[in-house]
């Protein structure tokens, strides 16, 4: 019992940083709708510039005063963020922040990397709280009682801050109605900027505070993230006591299971964040989000309509030029234009389903590293000609993501994609973990094509064939009534299912189909890279296919593809550079700001001005 209760306090004092980090996010949230991607990247730089001030400052006063300063240096970082790259930013298509936020997470990377090298900084203990207290006769870090005791004053600061201040009803006010708080005079954008700056500089004093307990290194920022935003969704979306029970309950739970399941550590977390959705769908103590409630709907959206005579001429000079490229280019060329078909159809997929159908999903990964596994196994362990494994990896990929779906589809926004998240570690951690037949991190290798196409040329046309006909596949079920009754389910719920349309079973549909698009890509990529590993289910693979999309653009049926060949080919070419991650993040961070509607949608929105510019000059004349 005495032990049980130790493991209970060392959660606890886990729980305290998290939360601090955690409650950042969700303030931030709250109010501004941003999926802030980079808040792990605040938490560490709190880590870095804490123990920098910490090695300067002496004594107690100058460890305390390192961790205060810590926290308003973050503050500030975190405004000069928002100002600069997200303000510009508020009045685009819902969630395009989260591709900026990607950018400032590569930037400020690559800015720690430069300040303070590549080398693990240890942090200092607290004075005056070093060894530890026996409680029931076990042993517990004198710095662990501490924060534990702290973190509750800190939810009453923050409690009262919300509840009890003017700036506290201006936030709230804004978390329900954002635009009639413009309407009452507030000047929002200095609202906005306020509360971002409070969450970084929660998430730096979240760091700062974990210094004793670990130390500063360069993956913090992935390492808590998913934590943090676990977290917050189990809480509920936007609220603190929710992100409080959440942080302890995550907390504890991992202790207990790194001391009796060490195996479930992976995807503890997750397993937890499903269960509670599929028995609250908002969470602990979360609200259902109703869309259009927040004004962040960017620019009224134009109908789809299939390409006209010019279009079509331009998509099949596109597809020649592609037919002949082998004549004239080299055989690395063509391997980086098969990595670019099999990318841009993963991304088409998940476009489908975010742009036609609104379902933002943070876990697409699981049916194209899905897909890729089901007919690597076929080959590797049954030695089944290439050709029917191949066949296998849509239909195990769709199958895949009938039963996701099954569980996802009643869910909504942030809630649907988190949840989809938790689903893609789950298949993940049964890749990574299950190594007598997925053989876990060392992958499955020597998985290559027939000798019919064993070929780069072969292959190339193999790939194009498939890639290019699925993505055209995708283009004519979205103009086809099934793609019109899927947006009507996305743009009004209510009216579709008012003139007869079951919207979530379109939106199931949907997603399976997206399944086995992914799965398609999926096959098309193991035969081409001869192996496969756990990296292809993982949350960055997910990420990689929602920042295309977005900026290629959400609002544009091409999107997806040129978002595919723009990022392949940025990162190709950057990546032979040392600090290759800040220069990507900053072309990211451009692109974003300059075109927000995405490339694609920025491009036929300045097409469009400039003929109505040329028929208002015709028709003044």
């Amino acid at each position: 019992m005495a032990f049980l209760f130790a493991q209970f306090l060392t959660g606890l004092a886990n729980a305290s940083s998290l939360f601090l980090v955690a409650s950042g996010l969700s303030l931030i949230f709250g109010v501004t709708r941003i999926v802030n991607f980079a808040h792990g990247s605040f938490y560490m730089l709190g880590a870095f510039i804490g123990v920098t001030l910490m090695e300067v400052l002496p004594g107690a006063v100058g460890f305390w005063g390192a961790i205060v300063l810590t926290g308003l240096a973050v503050g500030v970082i975190g405004a000069i963020v928002e100002i600069v790259v997200l303000r510009p930013i508020y009045r685009a298509p819902e969630l395009f922040q989260l591709v900026a936020t990607f950018g400032v997470i590569l930037v400020i990377q690559d800015l720690a990397l430069m300040i303070w090298g590549a080398e693990d900084r240890l942090g200092p203990r607290a004075p005056g709280l070093r060894g530890v207290w026996r409680i029931f006769g076990e042993p517990v870090p004198k710095y662990d009682i501490v924060i534990i005791a702290i973190t509750p004053f800190i939810l009453f600061a923050l409690w009262y801050l919300i509840a009890r201040t003017r700036v506290g009803v201006l936030v709230r006010a804004a978390t329900q109605d954002r635009e009639m708080v413009g309407a009452l005079g507030v000047n929002q954008a200095w609202l906005f900027t306020g509360v971002f700056a409070l969450g970084c500089a929660l998430a730096g004093w979240g760091g700062a505070l974990q210094l004793p307990k670990g130390g500063a290194d360069l993956l913090m920022d992935f390492n808590i993230i998913g934590a943090v935003f676990v977290v917050v969704v189990i809480g509920g979306m936007g609220s603190l006591p929710g992100a409080f029970i959440a942080a302890v309950l995550i907390s504890v739970l991992n202790v207990v299971g790194v001391t009796y399941i060490p195996q479930s550590t992976l995807v503890l977390m997750f397993v937890v964040m499903a269960i509670v959705l599929i028995i609250r769908p908002y969470g602990l103590l979360g609200r259902e989000e109703v869309a259009g409630e927040h004004g962040q709907v960017g620019a009224p959206e134009t109908p789809i309509r299939p390409y006209g005579r010019t279009g079509q001429m331009v998509i099949a000079a596109l597809l020649l030029l592609l037919a002949v490229l082998p004549a004239f280019v080299d055989q690395f060329m063509l391997i980086l234009l098969i990595d670019v078909v099999v990318f841009a159809l993963f991304a088409a997929s998940l476009h489908f389903i975010l742009g036609s159908g609104g379902l933002v999903s943070f876990g697409h990964a699981a049916f194209f590293g899905g897909g890729a596994y089901a007919a690597a196994l076929l080959v590797f362990h049954a030695g089944t000609p290439m050709e029917i494994a191949f066949l296998f990896a849509p239909l195990a990929a769709g199958l895949l993501a009938l039963g996701i779906g099954w569980f996802c589809i009643r869910l909504t926004g942030v809630y649907f994609a988190m949840l989809t998240l938790a689903f893609s570690q789950l298949v993940w951690s049964l890749a990574f973990q299950w190594r007598d037949v997925t053989r876990g991190d060392d992958g499955l290798v020597n998985i290559w094509p027939s000798p019919w196409l064993s070929g780069t040329v072969p292959y190339y046309y193999f790939t194009l064939i498939l890639g290019i006909g699925g993505i055209l596949f995708l283009r004519h079920v979205i103009h086809a009534p099934f793609g019109y009754a899927l947006r009507a389910g996305r743009d009004s719920p209510r009216q579709a299912e008012a003139m007869g349309i079951n919207v979530k079973r379109i939106q199931f549909a949907a997603f399976a189909l997206a399944g086995v698009l992914a799965g398609l890509a999926g096959g098309l990529f193991v035969f081409s890279k001869g192996s496969v590993f756990p990296t292809e289910l993982e949350i960055s693979a997910s990420f990689d296919a929602l920042i295309v999309v977005f900026l290629g653009g959400v609002k544009t049926l091409a999107g997806g593809v040129v978002g595919a060949g723009f990022l392949t080919g940025v990162e190709h070419w950057l990546t032979r550079l040392e600090y290759w991650r800040l220069l990507l993040g900053l072309v990211i961070i451009a692109v974003v700001i300059i075109a927000p509607e995405g490339i694609v949608g920025s491009i036929r929105s300045a097409w469009q001005r400039l003929r109505h510019r040329g028929d208002d000059e015709e028709v003044a004349r």
